[in-house]
Formats: structure tokens, C-alpha cells, sequence
């Protein structure tokens, strides 16, 4: 993969579907397998989403693809609210490494403060 991400998830013969997540305008799946990357359309998370099923939905998607790495790219996102904030934490504790691509400096503060940072690796990567 290097340092770029690429769409593997749509006509690569991957099984997941995209239909299958609530709302697919809001979580992007870049690529499947055991590394898996995961963005959000270059938009911030609405406060509105469900996380719950959010939650859900990746860990079905882990469990499905196998995954070891999951990869969140936030390219573009400049707010995260708490309850995804939660949803990776829960992730981190269900792979071997949870990566963050480029944060926005308020989301790298939000980390720092938080002190999740710990639990994730954060990367800058071209997309």
C-alpha cells in the first residue's frame, strides 16, 4: 500500500457492501482486508450519527475481513465527536493497530488531551 490510499473495496471482489452501512454519505470504505481503511468523505462526523450502529457495523466488518489494522482516514474532518472518539477506542481494543491519517491539528489537540494518541498510530499519508 505504501503511503497512498486506494479503493479496493468496490469491485475488487469484496464482499462488504456498502449499502450495508447506515448511512454510506457518512463512513467510507477505502479498502478491506487485513488492513483496512475507513474515512469519512473528507466531511466532518455529524453529531447525529448513530454510533451505535456505527460501532457495530465496523466490527462486523472486522470480523468479516479478518482485519489487523483498521486505518481511519480523516483527510478533510476537522471535528470528531466523543462518541467516535469512543467507537475507535473500542476498535483498539479489537485489532492488533488502529491507525489515524491526517489529523487536523484540532483533532490531533482533541487526542493529546484525551490521551487516546496512546492508543492509536498517527500518520500523515497522501490520498
Amino acid at each position: 500500500m505504501g503511503d497512498s490510499i486506494h479503493d479496493e473495496a468496490e469491485g475488487s471482489g469484496s464482499s462488504f457492501k456498502m449499502g450495508a452501512l447506515a448511512n454510506p454519505n457518512v463512513l467510507k470504505i477505502y479498502q478491506t482486508g487485513e488492513l483496512t481503511v475507513v474515512g469519512f468523505g473528507g466531511k466532518d462526523v455529524p453529531d447525529e450519527v448513530c454510533i451505535a450502529e456505527y460501532r457495530q457495523q465496523l466490527l462486523d466488518l472486522i470480523a468479516e475481513h479478518g482485519v489487523k489494522t483498521m486505518a481511519f482516514d480523516l483527510s478533510g474532518v476537522q471535528l470528531v465527536p466523543s462518541g467516535m472518539l469512543g467507537v475507535l477506542s473500542t476498535i483498539a481494543k479489537r485489532v492488533e493497530m488502529v491507525e489515524i491519517y491526517n489529523p487536523s491539528v484540532d483533532v490531533r489537540e482533541v487526542l493529546l488531551m484525551t490521551k487516546l494518541e496512546r492508543l492509536f498510530e498517527i500518520k500523515e499519508v497522501q490520498v
